[in-house]
């Protein structure tokens, strides 16, 4: 089938399992010459996309982010997952699938872009990871506040700082509510809740109609930023010990 996709002409192929997109129009690849301001908003279009393909393509398999790296040789793409494994595929077949695909739909150039997978060291510190594991619980016909309460104790036993997690709409009844779950300490404004608070929004399609799931996730401070944050509050306060005289 034919559909546009803003002003130019896309085509879609579709795979078992996989959708690739080909555009005819200018692309991040064979760009012309812009101005910063379109250059960030093109790069901004081109993560969004991708990071919206990824979500829909490698939601069973933990997908938690991507991140890309562009270098002189070619563009790399580095998936974080929790399950690397079956994001890779049986000898690299999946990754490489997913690889043509990104390359079709952007038009990039044999060998112009490569996709890794990262393996995320505490999935009960990722927000997105925790989403996808409510959303599917939820699927599977668990009662809201049984798989609520399930997450938020897995999150805080993995030494996050708090959690907060909300679901709305037709939860029971056809009357559309929201339930709210809080444990730990959480903040909402500032700075900080840019750099130290991770956060996660999901639909759920259920029969009677859909759920929407935040999950916002505090993460403690770690100074290597492996398994939590390298940020500290701004009303942190450290006590030095005093100095021998």
């Amino acid at each position: 089938t034919q559909s546009t996709w803003g002003h130019s002409e896309c085509l879609f192929f579709f795979r078992p399992q996989l959708v690739c997109f080909a555009l005819h129009s200018t692309t991040m690849a064979s760009r012309p010459t812009w101005n910063k301001k379109r250059k960030f908003v093109a790069d901004g279009i081109f993560y969004a996309e991708l990071n919206e393909f990824l979500r829909r393509e490698l939601a069973e398999d933990g997908y938690a982010g991507c991140e890309v790296r562009v270098t002189p040789q070619r563009t790399e793409v580095i998936i974080r997952a929790t399950r690397t494994k079956e994001v890779l595929g049986e000898k690299g077949r999946r990754v490489r699938e997913l690889t043509q695909c990104v390359q079709r739909r952007w038009n990039f150039p044999d060998n112009g872009v490569e996709l890794f997978a990262e393996r995320v060291l505490n999935r009960g510190l990722s927000a997105i990871a925790q989403a996808e594991s409510l959303r599917y619980k939820l699927m599977g016909g668990l009662a809201v506040r049984r798989a609520c309460y399930g997450v938020m104790r897995f999150v805080m036993e993995n030494n996050a700082k708090g959690c907060e997690i909300i679901v709305s709409g037709k939860l029971r009844a056809q009357r559309a509510k929201s339930m709210k779950f809080k444990d730990g300490y959480m903040i909402f404004s500032g700075h900080p809740y840019d750099t130290m608070v991770d956060r996660a929004v999901r639909h759920v399609f259920l029969r009677q109609g859909v759920l929407g799931v935040k999950v916002s996730i505090m993460l403690p401070h770690d100074p290597s930023g492996k398994s939590g944050t390298p940020h500290t509050m701004p009303d942190h306060v450290v006590i030095l010990n005093p100095k021998d005289e």
